[in-house]
């Protein structure tokens, strides 16, 4: 990571997107935000959900996130990865990212079902023939209640609080820096009142994916 960053330190403007002031650059970065606390949410929730069902690895898991893709993590990671992009480089990052992103997580999904095959020969093979590796499936997506395929506990979110904090500050701090840099107070302002009011609908969001698990799990308790 830190080799990676070297180019984008020395040499900002080929790599950093700069600020237009039009709202087209608003959205890109509305939404690039948005992406950023969904990826992440989504890695909390199959990280959490695994460690309360895997059963130290002894059992296949096939609720929550992991009945919509096979690995919800590296789904999570890639809508973060797409939200850096939007907010702060150049629409041709997006490919870069896309490519690294590829070489880098391919060999280790094929490497984990492999290992998944050896462990559950009869399971995984019917599970792989029904959940796509990695992009969701629109219709099921539609058909299930969001809390069964993005469960939510706040208490899952203590363990990744201090990471998640961190990039959000960063790419904060480089998109405030651009435009308080090129002069664009004014534009910094307005984007600054749309993140804030994403980052309120995300929070709440959240709170509301906490409240419907937890009644899921106090009725299939019941």
């Amino acid at each position: 990571m830190g080799a990676a960053a070297l180019p984008i330190i020395f040499f900002p403007r080929v790599f950093l997107r700069g600020t237009s002031g039009s709202a087209a650059q608003d959205m890109l970065v509305t939404f690039g935000f948005a992406f950023i606390i969904l990826g992440q949410v989504i890695r909390v929730s199959a990280r959490g959900y695994k460690a309360e069902h895997s059963r130290d690895s002894q059992a296949l898991i096939q609720g929550g996130p992991y009945q919509v893709v096979r690995n919800p993590m590296y789904l999570g990671i890639l809508s973060i990865g797409l939200g850096v992009v939007l907010m702060v480089f150049k629409w041709w990052a997006a490919l870069i990212f896309i490519a690294v992103f590829t070489l880098r997580y391919i060999l280790l999904i094929y490497s984990e079902e492999k290992k998944l095959s050896a462990m559950f020969p009869q399971e995984y093979p019917q599970y792989c023939s029904k959940v796509p590796r990695i992009f969701p499936s629109l219709s099921r997506l539609i058909k299930l209640d969001v809390s069964q395929y993005l469960p939510v506990k706040i208490s899952w979110f203590y363990k990744e609080i201090g990471s998640m904090l961190t990039l959000l500050f960063l790419v904060l701090a480089v998109e405030a820096g651009e435009e308080i840099i090129q002069g664009s107070l004014r534009a910094y302002l307005r984007q600054s009142g749309w993140l804030f009011l994403t980052f309120i609908i995300c929070v709440t969001l959240i709170f509301l994916l906490n409240k419907r698990t937890a009644k899921k799990y106090a009725s299939s308790a019941n």
